[in-house]
């Protein structure tokens, strides 16, 4: 499935439905008092946060939305069927925007969380509403009243436990591959993950939500590579793990080149708890693992760890600490 992580749609809630003019037509009765009913109620434009959605790409193809209208009032004193609701499902961690795409009107992060953007219109009163005693036939009755409507943009931040993060290559795919039930594209090249992969991670009957974000190069903060558009995606995560690939010839520049690149975009990012990965150990030598180690340790006060996706044993400590993270 593609994935959107941003789209702009019309909305309209229904129309109330007239209400009616009627009079009592019977038998015997010449002049029937009034029995107009009330038009129905217009039907409202309902988002719903649905936790099995990870994409607004159907928006993509279907941008207008439109509620039901009521029905009118009828004789009888019938009152007119209220439209139906139109009810838009969106993946957890939307959120909405009014059309500037700056002013934040909801934030969906509870599953089975609704919010009524656009109301329906109000049903009109039927002439019997209006009957007194100077009037007993009154032939006025109201329409009903328009539904609201709106452009709105919805803009999708993922959300997990754990997000994560480094450069491209440093192996994060392919952890979260191993440690969870995702199944991210994996190849040795700059941006194979294009967009955020999610997984949960089982380990001694817990579970994790992890995020895989597309790796961040030098100038991320202001778009560069796919830049600022995934940055968005970490500040949801409640920790970090930031992953290092430990061959590359300086990782003390890799490291504080992505910590950078969290600080200009949002100084919360980059003090976010984080736990480092150092991956790629079985093509290092032991000798070597020591002297990196201890030269790392010093630019960073966070947790150091060792690892290699291609043991089992290493892949299940990286489970039980991200679930210890979490808990």
């Amino acid at each position: 499935m593609k994935f959107l992580d941003q789209v702009k749609i019309y909305i309209k809630a229904g129309d109330g439905g007239d209400g009616s003019a009627s009079f009592r037509r019977e038998k015997f009765i010449e002049y029937g008092g009034p029995d107009g009913g009330d038009g129905g109620n217009g039907g409202s434009v309902i988002l719903k946060a649905e936790q099995d959605l990870n994409t607004l790409i159907d928006f993509r193809y279907q941008q207008h939305h439109k509620a039901k209208r009521g029905n009118n009032g009828s004789g009888q004193n019938r009152t007119g069927k209220r439209g139906d609701d139109l009810v838009l499902e969106v993946p957890l961690g939307t959120q909405v925007f009014e059309e500037d795409n700056k002013t934040l009107i909801y934030d969906f992060v509870k599953v089975g969380e609704k919010f009524v953007t656009a109301k329906g219109g109000k049903g009109g009163l039927g002439n019997t509403r209006f009957k007194s005693a100077t009037n007993r036939a009154p032939r006025r009755f109201t329409k009903g009243s328009a539904g609201e409507e709106f452009v709105i943009w919805l803009q999708l931040k993922t959300i997990a436990d754990i997000g994560i993060i480094g450069l491209p290559n440093a192996g994060k795919s392919s952890l979260l591959a191993a440690i969870t039930n995702a199944n991210p594209k994996i190849a040795n090249y700059q941006f194979t993950t294009l967009n955020p992969n999610l997984g949960v991670a089982n380990y001694d009957n817990k579970e994790v939500t992890i995020a895989d974000i597309p790796g961040l190069v030098e100038g991320a903060h202001k778009g560069t590579g796919l830049g600022i558009q995934f940055l968005k995606h970490i500040e949801r995560c409640k920790y970090l793990l930031h992953m290092i690939d430990i061959t590359n010839k300086d990782i003390r520049k890799d490291y504080k080149q992505v910590k950078n690149e969290l600080k200009k975009y949002s100084s919360k990012l980059s003090k976010k708890k984080e736990l480092v990965i150092l991956n790629k150990t079985d093509l290092v030598d032991k000798d070597s693992i020591k002297r990196i180690l201890k030269e790392f340790s010093k630019i960073t006060s966070s947790e150091i760890f060792l690892l290699s996706t291609f043991q089992k044993k290493s892949i299940s400590q990286v489970k039980a600490k991200l679930i210890n993270y979490a808990s």
